[in-house]
């Protein structure tokens, strides 16, 4: 979780909040493009992530997050293939000020042209581990294997190894048997949360992180906090701004 104000978690409850968005693209080569609210199509942006599937509350889930946004802007788009995008919220507390929260690193994956208008739709980290793994006579801990995944990915890893040794199987030796259905580094992901009992996703700073679902209740969702709202299977977080 991202730690923010206690002005921050009164405002964000009210049943009228004043935020804005800002961002900044910055391409392969370097270039970088800053993004303000006046360059975000209304309505236009959304990012949706995920830590279980749509039937059932899983464990050893690795869901990549998705971001799509349409902008105000004359960038080419052909420069923008697998450019980042970092984007915040500014959220208004109560004495005035506007509290910012950083809301991910995502990787372009397509860029549209309209008439004035630039479509970008991208994902986070989770999808570089979509990588052949041939490590089939690897053996060692939890942390071992996320160093070698991390590694081999080009994906920061969030936690030490004295956080990942003291988890439950933390510690324990794990090995992959000679016949298996692991094709990528994702897959080796999926495994090692079940062992730790967990899910993993990509975090804000764009590092590799396991979490686990709690059983202890953080906020109460009542009645005037919802505008709308739908039956759906899973959990599913989905933010759109402006």
């Amino acid at each position: 979780m991202y730690p923010v104000s206690e002005a921050f978690l009164q405002a964000v409850q009210e049943n009228t909040r004043k935020y804005y968005w800002t961002g900044k693209i910055t391409t392969k080569v370097g270039v970088e493009y800053p993004l303000g609210y006046e360059d975000i199509v209304k309505g236009s942006g959304y990012i949706t992530a995920q830590c279980c599937g749509s039937t059932e509350i899983e464990l050893g889930t690795v869901h990549a997050a998705e971001m799509g946004i349409t902008l105000f802007s004359q960038i080419d788009r052909y420069t923008l293939e697998d450019a980042k995008v970092e984007l915040s919220y500014h959220l208004r507390i109560a004495d005035g000020s506007f509290e910012k929260v950083p809301m991910g690193i995502f990787v372009v994956s397509e860029a549209n042209r309209t008439a004035h208008c630039l479509e970008l739709k991208a994902y986070d980290y989770m999808l570089r581990f979509e990588k052949n793994f041939n490590g089939f006579e690897t053996v060692g801990n939890a942390y071992a294997f996320l160093a070698l995944c991390c590694k081999a990915c080009d994906v920061e890893l969030a936690h030490t190894q004295a956080e990942i040794e003291a988890m439950p199987n933390g510690a324990e030796m794990l090995s992959i048997y000679p016949e298996n259905d692991i094709e990528t580094y994702r897959d080796v992901l999926y495994f090692v949360a079940q062992v730790l009992g967990g899910f993993f996703c990509i975090n804000r700073e764009g590092k590799l992180e396991l979490r686990k679902y709690g059983s202890t209740p953080v906020m109460e969702i009542q009645s005037r906090h919802r505008f709308t709202s739908k039956a759906v299977k899973g959990i599913t977080r989905t933010l759109a701004w402006r």
